[in-house]
């Protein structure tokens, strides 16, 4: 398919020869429209967490590829896993953009990307147990790494949802934000019942408190 009939512009500009160019030692940074903002403003805390959700995801995702070897089923849940990647890096950039800068043909997301993992959220789910207890992180590595991603996903969106009582947030953010940190739960189930491991269920008098006193 010809790059004029893909939704979003290639990144074509973008070359990173020099790392550092001690641009932010004073605590700025810059928009991709250029305007300097502190680097603790509202807009780069939001994309500096879904960069933050990125980098937990590659974790999650070269587990995946790992297992992957024994468990095949987990090859698509990669894949899923790595486009989901790329989803963020679009969002994070069009939350680096102010409105008015915006290119019709930047990447962004969309109501597609809400779709997909609505229907990926109700295939896995289908395959599971009905849930009687709060799940508690950690039945397998892949499922901690999981709950991780899902408990950054959710920082981000809050950090959305404080940005939009001063800003418009970029359509369909806050639904994927939402949406994810959903997909993330139920993933983190779906891959222990794929490792045939059982979950780890909040017991309320497993703590301290409850436990047999002599």
């Amino acid at each position: 398919m010809p790059s004029e009939d893909k939704p979003f512009h290639e990144p074509r500009k973008i070359a990173l020869n020099r790392i550092y160019t001690r641009g932010g030692d004073r605590g700025e940074t810059s928009l991709a429209g250029g305007q300097r903002v502190a680097k603790d403003h509202g807009r780069i805390d939001c994309y500096g967490t879904v960069d933050e959700l990125n980098s937990f995801l590659g974790v999650a995702r070269a587990s995946a590829e790992e297992l992957a070897l024994v468990y095949p089923e987990l090859q698509n849940f990669a894949a899923i896993l790595k486009r989901v990647q790329h989803e963020l890096f679009n969002l994070g950039s069009i939350l680096a953009t102010l409105p008015a800068d915006v290119h019709p043909k930047q990447a962004r997301i969309t109501e597609a990307e809400i779709a997909q993992l609505e229907h990926e959220i109700d295939s896995a789910n289908k395959e599971l147990p009905a849930l009687r207890s709060f799940v508690l992180p950690g039945a397998t590595t892949l499922d901690a790494e999981l709950h991780v991603c899902r408990t950054v996903c959710r920082r981000a969106e809050r950090l959305l949802v404080t940005l939009s009582r001063d800003e418009d947030p970029p359509p369909y953010c806050l639904e994927y934000l939402n949406r994810l940190s959903d997909a993330f739960f139920v993933w983190s189930r779906w891959v222990n019942t794929v490792l045939g491991v059982p979950e780890t269920l909040w017991e309320p008098n497993a703590g301290a408190s409850g436990s047999e006193r002599s």
